[in-house]
C-alpha cells in the first residue's frame, strides 16, 4: 500500500509554518531547495550561486562515502577501517536491542574501548549505493495497450521483480528498482549489502535528546545526537580507506557552502490536491488518532514497573516523535495560505498542459482520474486501517511468516511486493533476527490494536469475528500468545525453511492466529490495489511525463528513502522577532540547564556536571544550514566543498517542517551537531581519547585498551 505508507508514515516531520515564499511550481528549484538524485544533482544552481563545480569523481566519492540504515536512517563512513557515524536516535533500536534489565545502555550509553568489546547488533542491515541505471523504458514498456489499469499495475510489478532478480544473479548486489516522478523515471539501484554491523559507541539518550520533547523540532538545539558503529566483513573490520569523509578538526564555519548527502524518506511535494486534502481531512487525523492510542497503551504497559518502561521506552519516543510530527503536518495542510499555493501551482501545470493539444490528450484526465481513486481510498479507509495487526512486531513478522511459505511457491512476478526472489534475502535477515522480544508488551500492543477493531468496526465485520472469535481483545491476545514459540528464531527459521506444509501444519497458537487473518489481509490489499493503487500508477505515471514535457528535468523527485544531495549554507535565521545564530554552543547547554534547575528534560548526566569546568564551553554543540532536509536524513553527513565532514544532521527547526510539501529558504533549516562538539565530548567527558584519535585520522584503528 505505497500511499498509505508514503502519505501517512512515522518517519514524516511536518509543523505549522508561515508560508510566505514558498515555490509555486517547482518547474525550476529555488536557491538551496531540493533533494536531488546523484543522477541529476544540481550543477546549475550551484556553479551560478556558489561557483562550485563538482566532479564526477567528487560526487561519486560522497554518494559512496554515504550510507542507508535499513532501520530507517542514515549514515556515512569516517574512517578507513569501517568506522560509521550516525544518530543516536537511529541507533536507539539497536541500543534496545542489546540492553538487559542489568545494562540500559539506552540511558547509560555505550562504549567500546576495544573492537572486541564491539557489539553486534542483531538484524541492522547498512546499504551503500554502488551503481545506478535507468530502466524507465522497460517498466513502462511492460503495460501494454488494452490493459486494465490493476493489469498494467500486476505486469509493471513483475517486470521490476525480473529486473530485480536478474541484476541480484548478475552482481550479487541488493538491487532496488525505485520509482522516481511518480513512475515518469524507473531506477535500478544496486546497493553493496553490510549485515555484520557493531555498535562501538553511544553518548546516552539523555544528553543525545536534551531538552526532550519540549525542544523536539525546535532550535537553537543543544543536543549531542551522534553514535558510533563500525562494519565487518568476514569478520574482520571493512576496509573503506578509498571512500570515508574525512574529519574536520574545525567543523562548520558560518556562511560557508555544505552539502548533505542522505536518504530523505518521504515527501509529497508532487502531490495533487486531491491527494493532499485526502491527507489532511481524513488520513492524518485517523493516523494521529491511532497512534494516540497505542502510546496510551505502552505508557499504561510502562506504569507496571521499571522493568516495563524499560522494554516499552523506545517504542513510546518514537511513537511521540511521530504524534508531534504527524501532528506539524496536518496543521501545515490546514493552512489556508499553503494549500492556495498548492492549488495556484497545479492550475498552472494544467494550463499549461491544457495549452498544447496533444499533451491535453495524453495526460488531461490524469488529475480527475487521481481524484476518483482518491474518493475510493477515502471510503475505505478504516477497514483499511484497521483490518490490521497495528504496531505488534511478534504478530506482524508472524504474518510475514505465513505470507512468505505462500508467496515463494508462486511465480516470481506474481507476488505480493516484499517476496520477490531479490528480496528474500533481506526479508529472512530481518524475520531471523535474535533481537529479544517481549512477550507481555506484545500482548498488551496486540490486545490494544484488537480492541480498536472492534471499536472502529465493529463486531460484525469478518476480520473482528475472525480474529476475536467471540473473545475480548484482551483474551484474544493472551491466547494467540499462549503458546507460541515465534519468540525464538530457530523456530521462525524452520517455518520458512519447512514452507507452506510446515506453516499450514503448525499448531503454534500465533501462526494459527495470523493464518485466520491472512485471507482477510490479502484482500483489503487486493481491493487497495485494484481501485486506487493501479490509478494513482498509472496516472500519476503520465503527470509526470507531463512535467518532463512541460518543465524538463530542472525539477527533483519526490523523496523515497535513496540517496540524494541537497545542499546549502551555515546561517541563521530571522525567529519570534529576533534572529536565530548559526551556532550553539557548551556554554548555552549549561545554561538551560541550569536556567531550568537541571529539572527533566533539562538535566544533565553526572558526568557532564563533574567536567564542566575542564570543557571548552565555547566549543561549537549545535548549528543551523539551509539545506532541504526531511525524515529519513537523520544521521545524515554534513561535509564542505573539500569533502571533509563538518557536521551530523539529527533534525530540523520547526519551520522546516512544511518541507513535506514545500521549501522556504527564508527560514528553512536543518539542525546538526558540530564535528568539534563530538571530539569535545569524546575527549573531555567520556574520556574515549583513543575513539577521537581514530575519527582524527591519529591512529588508523584501535587494537588496545586505551
Amino acid at each position: 500500500m505505497k500511499q498509505w505508507i508514503r502519505r501517512s508514515g512515522i518517519a514524516l516531520l511536518l509543523a505549522l509554518v508561515a508560508c510566505a515564499g514558498l515555490s509555486l511550481l517547482r518547474a525550476r528549484a529555488l536557491p538551496d531547495e531540493g533533494i536531488w538524485t546523484f543522477d541529476n544533482p544540481p550543477l546549475e544552481q550551484l556553479k551560478t550561486r556558489y561557483h562550485f563545480a563538482p566532479t564526477e569523481a567528487w560526487l561519486d566519492h560522497v554518494r559512496l562515502s554515504s550510507l542507508r540504515f535499513n532501520n530507517g536512517g542514515s549514515g556515512s563512513f569516517v574512517g578507513p577501517n569501517g568506522l560509521v557515524l550516525t544518530n543516536h536516535h537511529i541507533a536507539l533500536s539497536e541500543l534496545q536491542k542489546i540492553s538487559t534489565p542489568e545494562h540500559n545502555y539506552v540511558k547509560d550509553g555505550f562504549y567500546a574501548r576495544t573492537e572486541a568489546e564491539e557489539a553486534k547488533c542483531p538484524g541492522l542491515e547498512i546499504d551503500q549505493l554502488i551503481s545506478m541505471e535507468n530502466v524507465t523504458a522497460r517498466v513502462q514498456g511492460a503495460a501494454t495497450a488494452g490493459m486494465t489499469d490493476v493489469g498494467a499495475l500486476k505486469a509493471r510489478r513483475g517486470e521490476i521483480a525480473a529486473i530485480e532478480r536478474e541484476s541480484l544473479k548478475a552482481t550479487g548486489l541488493r538491487s532496488d528498482v525505485v520509482t522516481l516522478y511518480d513512475g515518469g523515471e524507473y531506477w535500478l539501484y544496486r546497493y553493496k549489502k553490510y549485515s555484520d554491523v557493531r555498535l562501538v559507541f553511544d553518548p546516552g539518550h539523555q544528553i543525545a535528546f536534551f531538552g526532550g520533547d519540549p525542544d523536539n523540532f525546535t532550535y537553537p538545539r543543544y543536543d549531542l545526537d551522534f553514535a558510533l558503529f563500525r562494519v565487518y566483513e568476514n569478520g574482520k573490520p571493512v576496509d573503506s580507506s578509498r571512500n570515508y569523509f574525512r574529519w574536520s578538526r574545525r567543523g562548520a564555519q558560518e556562511g560557508e557552502l555544505v552539502f548533505v548527502s542522505g536518504n530523505p524518506g518521504s515527501t509529497a511535494r508532487l502531490d495533487t490536491v486531491a491527494q493532499l486534502e485526502l491527507l489532511r481531512d481524513q488520513v492524518l487525523p485517523l493516523r494521529l488518532s491511532m497512534l494516540e492510542n497505542i502510546r496510551q497503551a505502552l505508557e499504561n504497559y510502562s506504569a507496571q514497573g521499571a522493568e516495563q518502561a524499560r522494554e516499552a521506552g523506545e517504542l513510546i519516543f518514537f511513537i511521540s516523535n511521530s504524534i508531534k510530527s504527524l501532528s506539524g503536518q496536518e496543521e501545515g495542510l490546514k493552512n489556508p495560505e499553503l494549500m492556495a499555493l498548492e492549488e495556484k501551482r497545479e492550475t498552472a501545470f494544467r494550463a499549461r498542459v491544457a495549452a498544447n493539444p496533444e499533451w491535453q490528450k495524453q495526460y488531461g484526465d490524469s488529475w480527475e482520474q487521481i481524484a476518483q481513486a482518491e474518493q475510493k481510498y477515502g471510503a475505505n479507509l478504516k477497514p483499511l486501517a484497521f483490518r490490521s495487526l497495528g504496531f505488534a512486531p511478534l504478530a506482524q513478522r508472524a504474518l510475514t511468516t505465513v505470507q512468505y511459505a505462500a508467496e515463494v511457491t508462486k511465480p516470481d512476478a506474481q507476488r505480493l511486493p516484499g517476496f520477490h526472489d531479490a528480496q528474500l534475502a533481506s526479508l529472512r535477515f530481518q524475520l531471523l533476527s535474535p533481537a529479544p522480544v517481549y512477550l507481555k508488551m506484545e500482548e498488551a500492543i496486540l490486545a490494544n490494536s484488537l480492541a480498536a477493531s472492534l471499536a472502529e468496526l465493529g463486531p460484525e465485520d469478518p476480520y473482528v469475528r475472525a480474529a476475536l472469535q467471540n473473545r475480548t481483545p484482551e483474551e484474544a491476545a493472551q491466547e494467540a500468545l499462549a503458546n507460541t514459540k515465534m519468540a525464538d528464531p530457530a523456530f521462525r527459521k524452520s517455518m520458512l525453511d519447512g514452507g507452506e506444509a510446515a506453516v499450514d501444519g503448525s499448531t503454534d497458537s500465533l501462526i494459527v492466529f495470523v493464518r485466520r487473518l491472512d485471507p482477510l489481509i490479502r484482500q483489503e490489499r487486493a481491493w487497495f490495489d485494484e481501485n486506487v493503487e493501479s490509478a494513482e500508477t498509472k496516472y500519476g505515471q503520465k503527470l509526470g511525463q507531463a512535467r518532463f514535457a512541460v518543465y524538463g528535468k530542472s525539477a527533483y523527485p519526490d523523496a523515497t528513502f535513496t540517496p540524494r544531495l541537497a545542499y546549502g549554507t551555515v546561517t541563521g535565521y530571522p525567529m519570534n522577532g529576533t534572529i536565530a545564530p548559526p551556532f550553539t554552543t557548551f556554554y548555552g547547554l549549561y545554561d538551560r540547564a541550569y536556567s531550568f534547575g537541571l529539572k527533566a528534560p533539562f538535566d544533565l548526566p553526572e558526568r557532564f556536571l563533574q567536567v564542566r569546568d575542564r570543557t571548552d564551553l565555547s566549543t561549537h554543540l549545535d548549528f543551523v544550514t539551509s539545506c532541504d532536509v526531511v525524515g529519513g536524513n537523520s544521521g545524515s553527513p554534513v561535509i564542505n566543498r573539500e569533502g571533509d565532514i563538518v557536521g551530523l544532521i539529527f533534525d530540523g527547526n520547526i519551520e522546516s517542517l512544511v518541507g513535506n510539501f514545500a521549501y522556504n529558504e527564508t527560514n528553512n533549516r536543518s539542525v546538526a551537531v558540530d564535528t568539534t562538539a563530538i571530539i569535545e565530548a569524546l575527549r573531555k567527558v567520556y574520556d574515549a581519547g583513543a575513539l577521537a584519535d581514530e575519527l582524527e585520522g591519529k591512529q588508523p584503528v584501535r587494537s588496545g585498551a586505551e
